[in-house]
């Protein structure tokens, strides 16, 4: 199989180093110090335990020095995505397939799914359908990640626990292709598991990035410290239920209540979101995916959203303010 990784980051990494120990012929868009050092030394993966393990990689800068793929993964952050649809047609072929491994509402989130909301498009997060356009959505496949990972250095990934790939059609098919992936991905040492309801594996991964991921960058909190504090956590929670009534509504049901994810994430200890690091690193956030889509599908389907409007504004205005948006 010929793979190629674009955004070769925490997570497009480890699913590269996954697809490289699996024997594929492995490609990775990259630029800047990335690009140098996956070049000179290949990619590089610090597993939990300490091992280090390497796989080599074609690396080049631009998607037609790679030509078309039989796999490509998505691995980039929302606010980047556009341009890289612009900029991934080298890539694509009639055959080629798309696994999108990216935090919060995809833009196919409702291709084929959804009742009464099924196959509407989604502004907020591909404004005009450009991404639609570039990436068929019948080559796409869908993933929910669940690793702790981080870049250590330009072309080495650490990853700090976690290892569970969840995979899917969007369509919710068990189809040759999506078997082929996942049993590609499993055999390069990630714990797979296949889903014929990859959309609410999305929403219920969503429904607790959708609050502490902004709360966290608007504060500078670690996600204990927002659980810890009263009027905060009661915030969260009425965020958590708007969103539970769209899911009820969309067929995404959650048979739990917002506390029991509380104590989830209170068990993880204290730790900084991804959308606190990138505001310290100065990097556009990941705003419309994880709480745009949300107000937007709750617009959809008719379900008022006054504490999911609050969050918006205010986390969209401090991005705003400090360029990131």
């Amino acid at each position: 199989m010929k793979a190629c990784i674009y955004g070769a980051g925490a997570i497009g990494g480890w699913l590269g180093m996954a697809l490289g120990q699996a024997g594929c012929e492995l490609g990775v868009v990259a630029r800047g110090a990335t690009l140098a050092a996956l070049q000179a030394d290949g990619l590089r993966l610090r597993r939990a335990d300490g091992t280090l393990a390497h796989t080599p990689v074609n690396a080049q800068a631009h998607p037609a020095d790679l030509g078309v793929q039989d796999l490509v993964v998505l691995a980039v952050k929302a606010p980047g995505l556009p341009d890289v649809a612009r900029a991934m047609g080298p890539l694509i072929g009639p055959d080629t397939i798309v696994l999108t491994a990216m935090n919060g509402v995809p833009w196919w989130f409702l291709d084929g799914f959804g009742g009464p909301a099924s196959g509407q498009a989604l502004p907020s997060v591909d404004a005009g359908g450009e991404i639609a356009r570039a990436i068929p959505g019948r080559q796409v496949l869908g993933s929910v990640v669940h690793t702790s990972c981080s870049v250590e250095a330009p072309g080495v990934v650490r990853q700090h626990f976690g290892n569970r790939l969840i995979v899917g059609e969007p369509g919710g098919s068990r189809s040759a292709r999506l078997q082929q992936v996942a049993d590609t991905l499993q055999r390069g040492g990630i714990d797979v598991e296949v889903t014929a309801t990859i959309q609410k594996d999305i929403w219920f991964k969503l429904w607790g990035n959708l609050t502490v991921n902004p709360i966290s960058a608007l504060t500078g909190a670690t996600t204990d410290r927002i659980l810890d504090d009263d009027l905060v956590r009661g915030f969260v929670s009425a965020v958590m239920l708007e969103a539970k009534a769209i899911g009820e509504k969309l067929g995404l049901p959650i048979d739990q209540q917002p506390e029991d994810r509380h104590a989830v994430t209170r068990k993880l200890g204290a730790f900084k979101t991804s959308m606190l690091q990138d505001v310290e690193a100065g990097k556009p956030l990941e705003i419309d995916a994880l709480v745009g889509a949300v107000r937007e599908l709750g617009q959809i389907t008719g379900t008022p959203t006054p504490h999911t409007d609050a969050l918006l504004g205010l986390v969209r205005l401090m991005a705003r303010t400090r360029g990131l948006y």
